[in-house]
């Protein structure tokens, strides 16, 4: 079975929106079509955009979501040709990385096709409702439903421990497997080189202190608590330049912020990143990378920070920070502008300190996409073998 496996990823999000979840599926697919067999991702349509993978996609009808640009919500069940499309697949397993329209396709599917279904918990949904429908009650109801589509699956995964956690808590309470997140990007060897390349194209010499945020610009990353950290530290006398790499609802607000706290001089908004080699420069080129987020589980950028050598600052106690060993392979502050501005202060000191960290980090938790889906592929044989068994 091994070069002959036919897997089916389905999500609620893919290219062109570039978030964790999209470059998970993306890496899935890649790295099973290259070595274990077929796989073909299922996801909403996107107007205008031309799928390039190496792998087949079948795209199903969706419509916008006027609260969260540029995701669209998938109605998989208006859509009749992807349905039979999707019907005619000899699936092994497949694998819903949402609980949402994809996953509920993916349960169909495998229902139908009497294979096992595996469902990834990515997100903290609660923090998504709660945002959308500023109620307690209505987020809690949104909670529920998503807990009773896990509970149907076969075998449900996390990126961490801690998310795994976010889900118990939740509700849920039959047993989750842990399975990380990887990263794409592979440690260059002339490092130096990436980072003269960022210093010319932003005017920046080898001794300013360089901090970097790659993600999403919106408010459930913590980023106003961050923009007001710096501000506490330029007011200390520090010089600095920080580079925001993405786009996001938010961004008006936080340039807002930016211009109103007399910011303009150090704060660049780089815009979205495509080009892979020159985000690899970003990383490089950063003393230190900054990622408060109480929101995300896994971060895919913390992945692509470790395989630079760049260290991260995040926040005690978030699902993000799971691993981190404060002081050898990353380091961690309270969740307040002050703690975080007194901790870059401190850092940016002891730059040798920084560089150490960095590498530790790289020894310690950088994982490659391949390395990852070769365990991911043994738990799909496992899976399939014990369906099988029990059916």
């Amino acid at each position: 079975m091994n070069k002959n496996l036919i897997i089916g990823q389905f999500t609620d999000a893919y290219l062109p929106i570039t978030d964790g979840v999209v470059l998970t599926v993306k890496n899935y697919a890649h790295w099973i079509e290259k070595k274990y067999g077929k796989c073909i991702v299922i996801c909403p349509s996107f107007p205008k955009f031309i799928d390039e993978d190496n792998f087949d996609i079948i795209r199903f009808f969706s419509i916008p979501m006027p609260l969260r640009p540029p995701y669209r919500m998938g109605i998989h069940y208006l859509d009749l040709k992807a349905i039979k499309r999707v019907e005619k697949i000899p699936f092994h397993i497949v694998h819903a990385h949402s609980p949402f329209s994809a996953g509920l396709f993916a349960l169909e599917t495998a229902r139908k096709r009497k294979v096992p279904i595996v469902a990834t918990f990515h997100t903290k949904y609660y923090d998504d409702f709660k945002s959308a429908t500023k109620s307690d009650f209505l987020a809690r109801i949104g909670v529920d439903i998503i807990v009773k589509f896990y509970e149907k699956v076969d075998q449900v995964w996390t990126v961490n421990s801690s998310t795994a956690k976010t889900l118990k808590e939740y509700g849920f309470k039959k047993e989750i497997e842990i399975i990380p997140n990887g990263t794409d990007i592979i440690p260059p060897e002339n490092l130096e080189e990436y980072k003269e390349k960022i210093n010319k194209i932003y005017n920046l010499s080898q001794d300013d202190n360089v901090f970097l945020y790659v993600g999403q610009l919106i408010l459930h990353k913590n980023i106003k608590m961050l923009i007001e950290s710096l501000y506490y530290l330029k007011m200390k006398g520090f010089s600095f330049k920080f580079l925001i790499v993405g786009t996001g609802k938010d961004e008006k607000y936080l340039k807002d912020l930016v211009r109103k706290l007399k910011l303009d001089k150090e704060v660049i908004f780089v815009g979205r990143i495509i080009d892979r080699e020159l985000l690899k420069g970003f990383y490089a080129r950063a003393d230190l990378f900054l990622f408060p987020s109480l929101y995300d589980a896994s971060p895919l950028v913390l992945q692509e920070a470790f395989a630079l050598s760049c260290p991260s600052l995040l926040i005690k106690g978030s699902n993000a920070s799971e691993g981190i060993i404060d002081g050898y392979n990353g380091f961690l502050s309270e969740n307040n502008a002050i703690s975080y501005a007194n901790m870059i202060e401190k850092l940016i000191k002891n730059k040798p300190l920084l560089r150490e960290v960095g590498k530790n980090a790289q020894k310690t938790l950088y994982r490659p996409w391949e390395k990852v889906i070769d365990e991911v592929v043994e738990r799909y044989k496992e899976l399939i073998f014990t369906y099988k068994k029990n059916f």
